[in-house]
Formats: structure tokens, C-alpha cells, sequence
């Protein structure tokens, strides 16, 4: 999607049968937000998958390394890659879990959440950015369709 001040531009390949498929516009759309989430959270050390790993850290609840990679989609190495880096620099900690004593738990450090508030508030930013040709009830809307596409949640 090429912008030119506020006004959105339509690629013309857009006018193609595949520029209506479900999977291209969630992959583009991913994409172009992906990149603008990197770039945004670029002054606080992290990258998109990294913040999704500190935001569940600090979420209070407690997820062990196998719900992330099952939630996020990653592959267990990959979790424990981005939990080891996340725990070199203060920010999560691994604990013993309340349910099963044999699980670890990922829990951020106070230290982490500070960085989490401040890196929340420029992917927010970032997210303002990317979804600008929205309005507020359309952002929600599309929110809520997501998540209902995704775990058949309404809201």
C-alpha cells in the first residue's frame, strides 16, 4: 500500500482476482506492519517477535516457553532464542510453574516492565500509522473479525 501524505494509493495489480484473496492482504498487510513494528521498536533493542515474547511476560500469565512457540507460532527453538536474549538483558526471567513444578514460566523483571510501557507506546504509534485509512470503528472491526477468524472469539 503506497501513501502519498494521508491519501492511499491502489497498486494497480490490486485490480487482479488474487488482489481480493484473504491470504495475500493478510500477508501484505503483515508485511508492511511488520516492517513499521520493527522500525518502531528499533530504539528499545527489539524486534516484533521479541516484544510479543515481553508483552506475554509481562501479560501475568505466566506462560511457559511451549504456550509461546503454540501461540506465537514459532518454532520451540526459535522461543528460546528470543527468552535467552530477553533474560541476558534483565528484562524476563525464567520460574518454576505453579501448575506443574516441571514447567518453566516466562515472567518479566521490573526492568522489563518499564522497556515493555515504553515500547507499547511506539508500536501503538506504529499501529496508529499503519492502520491510518481506518477510523477507530473500523480499526475495532477489524480487530474483532481477526480474532473471531482466528479462536472464534467476538470481541
Amino acid at each position: 500500500m503506497a501513501t502519498l501524505g494521508t491519501e492511499v494509493q491502489t497498486p494497480r495489480l490490486a485490480a487482479a482476482r488474487i488482489g481480493s484473496d484473504v491470504g495475500l492482504l493478510l500477508a501484505k498487510l503483515h508485511a508492511a506492519g511488520s516492517a513499521l513494528n520493527n522500525q518502531a521498536l528499533a530504539d528499545f533493542g527489539l524486534r516484533e517477535r521479541s516484544f510479543s515474547v515481553l508483552t506475554l511476560a509481562c501479560s501475568g500469565l505466566e506462560p511457559t516457553q511451549r504456550e509461546l512457540a503454540d501461540f506465537l507460532s514459532l518454532d520451540p527453538s526459535q522461543v528460546v532464542t528470543l527468552v535467552d536474549d530477553l533474560e541476558r538483558r534483565g528484562l524476563v526471567e525464567r520460574a518454576q510453574g505453579k501448575q506443574d513444578r516441571r514447567a518453566k514460566i516466562i515472567v518479566s523483571t521490573a526492568e522489563g516492565r518499564k522497556m515493555h510501557t515504553k515500547a507499547r507506546t511506539a508500536l501503538d504509534a506504529a499501529e496508529k500509522e499503519h492502520l491510518a485509512a481506518l477510523d477507530e470503528g473500523e480499526q475495532g472491526q477489524l480487530r474483532a473479525l481477526l480474532r473471531k477468524a482466528l479462536w472464534g472469539l467476538g470481541a
